[in-house]
């Protein structure tokens, strides 16, 4: 059985509409945790210029593949095994990098391999896009922000809704710099930087 999350099918609309022009340019995007791959064809479907490559831990690869082989779309690539941590990451020539709802469930030293291996993938003038729930100045932007943090704090201690200006100082260690912040619905944002 195909797996689903309902937080995808309710935040692809407004997801999609605020990467499309960000990728109008773009030839091929990597996505780090594509999770059940429902972005994946989504987006491949909606953004057919694009290749999608999809990726995620092993574990998860037979349930996007379930997504891939009923959207029989060609322009979306198997997934590749990537744990952000690994050495070497897998060799694909793209000039976008997406990921959603990730940077929150990792623990901070993945965080912080997730941005230097984007930054030695991407070319100079390739984008990375984050989305998720952020804190400003080590504040929640809601309550309902904080109940999750603290939820997912229960789950694992490691865990937990990252600062925007902590993900910044990453960015800037990996050679990309900062091109957007849009607010999004459920109080959540999508993260742009660039490669210098």
């Amino acid at each position: 059985m195909k797996p689903y999350s309902e937080a995808c099918e309710r935040n692809r609309d407004p997801i999609l509409t605020t990467i499309q022009p960000l990728l109008a340019e773009r030839r091929a995007v990597l996505e780090i945790g594509s999770g059940t791959g429902q972005h994946a064809v989504y987006f491949a479907a909606k953004l057919p210029h694009l290749i999608w490559h999809t990726s995620d831990r092993q574990m998860y690869h037979a349930g996007i593949q379930l997504w891939l082989d009923e959207a029989a779309a060609e322009n979306i690539r198997a997934p590749l095994v990537l744990d952000v941590t690994q050495a070497v990451w897998p060799a694909v020539a793209v000039d976008a990098v997406y990921s959603a709802n990730t940077a929150h469930i990792m623990h901070w030293p993945e965080v912080a391999a997730m941005f230097a291996g984007v930054g030695r993938l991407l070319p100079v003038g390739g984008i990375f896009l984050l989305y998720g729930p952020f804190n400003y100045h080590s504040r929640y932007t809601s309550d309902s922000n904080r109940r999750f943090d603290a939820q997912l704090k229960s789950r694992d201690p490691l865990s937990g809704i990252r600062d925007a200006e902590a993900l910044d100082r990453l960015a800037g260690q990996a050679r990309m710099r900062a091109c957007g912040d849009v607010a999004m619905p459920a109080n959540n944002h999508l993260l742009c930087w660039e490669k210098l």
